[in-house]
């Protein structure tokens, strides 16, 4: 870290103007470093970036081939610390990810491919690859995105306007809830505990997944993660060295997961699981069995509280909605979250455990921009703040026309952060006509948003502009829905893959419990629980009471039986 002679006012006036003599001489203190990036963070750059702009360019001269991250270029907001984190965490993935792409590019143009090579974004959209390096900080939650535009586009196929999607890997789970088709924003993201700037899907994470491990605290209580086993050496049955029970273990031992071959040739050792779920219930007093149904029973009520967090929580009733899972495991806990939430039903799509990758064709490309202007609303001037919209949405829209999107296939988005005078946090607030009758409802709008999240306005109270924000989002065509053959409504006898013993959790014995092979489903074909549903990538659970019906697309609308 240098520090650089020059100062720039919280008003954008310079007080120490930055000379060559300096820039030099930071220059030659850097390239003496060698470094493999640079990052350049000065106060108040975001109200005046010609500083940063000169360190940058000697810098860029003087490091070809370098990457030089400025914080006025990834983050023009204010706050000097989360914007310089920014900057430097930027900075830090640039080579990485620099490197990563353009090995990809090379390897999907040996491959023949001939068409433009876009990388998912942590705000659901995605961006051309040349470009991704660039904004590198804004691919860090990329992958809980893909998810969550694939849960709106499957929502769309169905005509579900409200659906909460469970993302159940082997380490954690996410959960996100959307309404109409929109997926929820923040404007910032917390990354081991460093605050980045960068518009992302508002998503909640646990550390629950297939992977978690089972152990008891020191007061004697079972607990199932956050710690996990991961892929290797991943759980005790998957027979790669790992002897810690964990939740996959525990459907193994109840039967609920088989011994048949899934993805990458991977079979499961029912043995290797009963030893270790079998120890840790020695420790508690209890069979293998009855251990992991209490394993199964935890890791549920994590999930539930997720769930809870986003809609209980946030005033929303869990059972107006339709739940989505996917990732390897969370078919598996559908059935059960169905029932314990009393949620208006289940929709399993028809590849869950590359569900997140199939999101990935059903995003467009999206930019976003950002510029703090810490203004009371009563001292700002309309034709400044809709002259930097309309700016704004030229640059982006010409951008993504660069990038091959048709300008009628362009929709732009617009937003202000405010607050009430001296508070210290802000709501970002719509702004849906950019004109000065719309600018006009801001103090208005952003009073009934506060009211609406804390229950209370002061609608006499000063507001003030914060940040101004936009968006532009570049849609291609819809992704084309592949449709299976129709069904009887009888699954065909050759689905039938065995009938085993199995315990389905929360019932304590074993019954017979029939497992039908997914592939060979047809639509309109409709299983009964208890039955299992097996895949190469999951295995869905169907409980006593509960009806799995194949949809024209191969997905699985899940419900319980009587239910409206």
């Amino acid at each position: 870290r240098l520090e650089v002679a020059e100062r720039i006012d919280a008003r954008g006036k310079v007080l120490v103007e930055l000379l060559p003599a300096e820039v030099e001489r930071v220059v030659a203190e850097v390239v003496a470093r060698a470094p493999e990036s640079v990052a350049v963070s000065l106060l108040f750059s975001y109200l005046d970036d010609r500083h940063e702009q000169m360190l940058g360019d000697a810098l860029r001269a003087a490091l070809p081939g370098t990457p030089v991250t400025l914080s006025s270029e990834v983050a023009r907001e204010f706050r000097e610390y989360p914007r310089t984190a920014t900057t430097v965490i930027n900075a830090a993935l640039r080579p990485i990810v620099g490197g990563y792409l353009e090995r990809a590019a090379g390897a999907v143009a040996e491959m023949g491919v001939d068409a433009p090579f876009l990388v998912m974004q942590s705000n659901g959209g995605s961006v051309p690859a040349p470009r991704a390096d660039a904004d590198a900080h804004r691919l860090i939650l990329s992958g809980p995105a893909g998810g969550v535009t694939g849960l709106i586009d499957i929502s769309a196929r169905h005509a579900l306007d409200k659906t909460i999607s469970l993302d159940m890997g082997g380490t954690s789970t996410d959960v996100c809830l959307v309404r109409d088709g929109v997926a929820p924003m923040t404007t910032a993201a917390w990354i081991a505990d460093h605050e980045l700037l960068a518009p992302s899907v508002d998503i909640h994470t646990i550390g629950s997944g297939g992977g978690s491990i089972a152990w008891i605290d020191p007061t004697g209580r079972l607990r199932v993660g956050p710690q996990s086993a991961k892929a290797v050496p991943g759980p005790a049955c998957y027979g790669r060295g790992g002897t810690e029970p964990t939740l996959t273990d525990a459907h193994v031992v109840l039967g609920t997961l088989g011994s048949a071959r899934l993805a990458s040739d991977l079979t499961l050792d029912r043995d290797a699981a009963e030893r270790a779920v079998g120890k840790l219930g020695e420790l508690i007093g209890r069979t293998p069995v009855e251990a992991a149904e209490a394993i199964i029973a935890i890791s549920v009520a994590h999930m539930i509280r997720a769930l809870r967090k986003v809609s209980v929580e946030r005033g929303l009733d869990p059972r107006e909605f339709t739940l989505v899972p996917f990732g390897g495991a969370g078919p598996l806990h559908a059935g059960l979250l169905l029932r314990h939430l009393r949620l208006r039903g289940v929709l399993l799509p028809r590849r869950p455990g590359v569900f997140s990758a199939e999101g990935l064709l059903a995003a467009g490309l999206r930019i976003d921009d950002s510029q703090t202007v810490l203004t009371p609303y009563g001292q700002a001037d309309p034709a400044e703040v809709l002259g930097w919209y309309a700016g704004r949405a030229r640059e982006l829209t010409d951008r993504l026309e660069h990038d091959g999107v048709g300008r009628d296939a362009v929709t732009v988005t617009a937003s202000v952060d405010c607050r009430y005078l001296g508070q210290g946090f802000e709501l970002s607030v719509p702004l849906e006509d950019l004109t000065p009758e719309g600018l006009s409802r801001l103090p208005g709008a952003f009073g009934d948003l506060h009211e609406a999240r804390y229950g209370h306005a002061n609608r006499s109270e000063p507001v003030e502009l914060v940040t101004l924000r936009i968006s532009a989002l570049g849609t291609y065509a819809d992704v084309v829905s592949e449709q299976v053959p129709a069904g009887t409504g009888e699954p065909d006898p050759a689905a039938l893959l065995a009938t085993r013993g199995v315990v389905m959790p929360g019932s304590g014995t074993a019954a017979p419990t029939p497992v039908w092979d997914r592939a060979r489903l047809r639509a309109g074909d409709v299983l009964v629980g208890p039955a299992i549903v097996h895949q190469m990538d999951s295995t869905t659970l169907v409980l006593a009471g509960q009806r799995a019906t194949v949809t024209p697309t191969g997905d699985i609308e899940l419900t319980e039986e009587g239910a409206a």
